[in-house]
């Protein structure tokens, strides 16, 4: 008869909710690797909000000259 599976308790399933939202799995070579998340604003990467929300000036003092030039 095989050995049962124990419950996990209320402390590890905390652990692994948190692990799950810090880190993604994805496969590199054909192995899983475990990879920090990239940091989102609003459910949209950092970069993408920045373009669509910063005026000029902001953009301008924070030496992101890429994002702020128009045509």
């Amino acid at each position: 008869m095989a050995k049962r599976k124990r419950k996990r308790t209320a402390a590890e399933k905390q652990a692994k909710k948190q692990r799950k939202l810090e880190y993604e799995t994805i496969f590199i070579h054909g192995k899983q690797v475990r990879v920090r998340r990239a940091e989102t604003v609003e459910g949209i990467p950092v970069d993408e909000f920045i373009a669509r929300n910063a005026d000029p000036i902001w953009l301008h003092q924070n030496e992101m000259w890429e994002l702020g030039a128009v045509g």
